[in-house]
C-alpha cells in the first residue's frame, strides 16, 4: 500500500528511496548517437556508463513547464519505478540526477523500439497472433504486478511498450509512469488525462479512476496490435471521445480476417463500458485466449491482407509529445520514452459518426475538447 502520508488527494507518491546525484550526469556517462525520443518537456538519449561500458536510456525531464514547477511529478514516477524494480517487464531504473533546470532517469535500454512500429508493419514484419498472446501475457503480468501495489498507469498504449529485441522478437518493458497514479480505498482521484484513443469512459464523464481504466486501455491496444486499426480514432478528437463514450467499435470479418473468435472475446471483456463488469488483469490472465495456442491463418502474419487499413508513413507521433500533468485538468499527453520520428500512423477501425447535432456535451466540453 502507498505510504498515505506521502501521497497527495491526486495519487501522486513524491516520497522515494532513490539517491539523486547533483555530480555532472557527463562525470560518468558519454551520451552516443541520436536523440532517441523528444517531446514538449523531455528528451531521451542513448548513453553509455563509463565505468561499466553499459549502455542506457537518458531521460531528461524538464522541472518547469508551462511556467509551474513539476518537480513533484518527476518524484512520482521515479517512486512507481521503485515500486516496480522487482517486475522484468517494467523499464528498471538505474540511476536519478538533478541539475537546476532537469531530473535525469538513466533507465535501462530496450533496443527493440515501440511496438507501434509492428503494429503498423505489414506482411512479415507484423505481429502474428502467437506473438500477440505472448507479449499480452507479459503486458498483463507486469500490469497486474502494479494493479496489486494500487498503481494505475493511466497511458498504454503501443509507443509505451518496448521490446528488448525487434528480431528476434524480444520481452516487452512497460514505459514513461509520467500520468501513473497510485490509488487507495479512502480517496477517489478524478482526472482527464490520457491519449485520445487509449482513454476510458470514465475518463471522459470524469469518473473516478481505477486499475479497471487500464484494462479499457490494454483491450484497445491488443485491438490495435492484432489489427493495425484504431477502434476509436474518429477524425477530430470530439469524434474519438463520441466513439469512446458509445462504444462505437468494429469486430467485422473483414477487421478479424484471419484471427480467431478467441482474441475477438478477449477483447470484448476488456472494452466494456461498465467499468465493474471488465476483466481484471489476473482474470485477463486466465482468458482461454491466452492459454491456447490459435493458428488461425495459413499466412499467420497479421495485417498481410488489410494493408489498405493503414497511412502512409511519414507520420511523425505529435501524440506523443509531452505535457505536464500537473496545472491543467486537460487530457495530458506524457513523452514515450522512445519516440521514432516517420512512423506509419493508423487508421479508425470502423465507419466513423457524422454528427447531426452538437456531439457530446462534456465538462466544459471536455475541457475545452481536451486540448493536447
Amino acid at each position: 500500500m502507498p505510504d498515505s502520508a506521502a501521497m497527495s488527494k491526486n495519487g501522486i507518491v513524491t516520497k522515494i528511496n532513490s539517491r539523486i546525484r547533483s555530480d555532472p550526469f557527463t562525470a560518468c556517462y558519454d551520451l552516443v548517437g541520436r536523440e532517441l525520443g523528444r517531446g514538449k518537456f523531455a528528451v531521451v538519449k542513448k548513453c553509455v556508463e563509463k565505468a561499466t561500458g553499459k549502455q542506457y536510456a537518458a531521460k531528461f525531464l524538464r522541472k518547469r513547464r508551462k511556467g509551474m514547477d513539476c518537480r513533484m511529478d518527476v518524484l512520482n514516477e521515479i517512486a512507481v519505478l521503485e515500486l516496480a524494480k522487482a517486475n522484468p517487464y517494467v523499464v528498471e531504473l538505474h540511476e536519478v540526477y538533478e541539475t537546476s533546470s532537469e531530473i535525469i532517469l538513466v533507465l535501462e535500454c530496450a533496443a527493440g523500439g515501440e511496438i507501434f512500429n509492428q503494429c503498423v508493419a505489414d506482411n512479415d514484419e507484423a505481429f502474428t497472433e502467437k506473438d500477440v498472446i505472448r507479449l499480452a501475457k507479459q503486458i498483463l503480468t507486469g500490469v497486474a504486478f502494479l494493479h496489486r501495489n494500487n498503481v494505475v498507469h493511466l497511458d498504454l498504449k503501443p509507443q509505451n511498450i518496448l521490446l528488448t529485441s525487434a528480431r528476434p522478437l524480444g520481452d516487452i518493458r512497460i514505459v514513461d509512469f509520467g500520468l501513473s497514479r497510485r490509488m487507495d480505498s479512502i480517496t477517489e482521484v478524478r482526472e482527464i488525462l490520457g491519449t485520445p484513443e487509449y482513454v476510458a469512459p470514465e475518463i471522459l464523464n470524469y469518473e473516478p479512476i481505477s486499475t479497471a481504466t487500464d484494462m479499457w486501455s490494454i483491450g484497445v491496444l491488443i485491438y490495435v496490435m492484432l489489427t493495425g486499426e484504431s477502434p476509436f480514432l474518429g477524425d477530430d478528437k470530439q469524434e474519438t471521445f463520441l466513439n469512446i463514450s458509445q462504444v462505437n467499435i468494429d469486430y467485422s470479418q473483414d477487421t478479424f480476417e484471419g484471427i480467431s473468435s478467441q482474441a475477438i472475446d478477449f477483447i470484448k471483456s476488456l472494452l466494456v463500458k461498465n467499468p465493474r463488469k471488465r476483466a481484471t488483469a489476473e482474470e485477463a490472465l486466465t482468458h482461454p485466449w491466452l492459454n491456447s495456442h490459435p493458428h488461425p491463418h495459413p499466412n499467420p502474419h497479421l495485417h498481410a491482407v488489410k494493408a489498405s487499413s493503414l497511412d502512409e508513413p511519414e507520420t511523425s507521433q505529435s501524440e506523443s509529445e509531452p505535457e505536464s500533468p500537473a496545472g491543467s485538468p486537460d487530457l495530458d499527453l506524457i513523452g514515450t520514452y522512445l519516440l521514432y520520428p516517420g512512423q506509419g500512423e493508423l487508421k479508425a477501425g470502423r465507419h466513423t459518426f457524422s454528427f447531426s447535432e452538437p456531439p457530446f456535451a462534456t465538462r466544459p466540453e471536455i475541457q475545452q475538447e481536451l486540448i493536447c
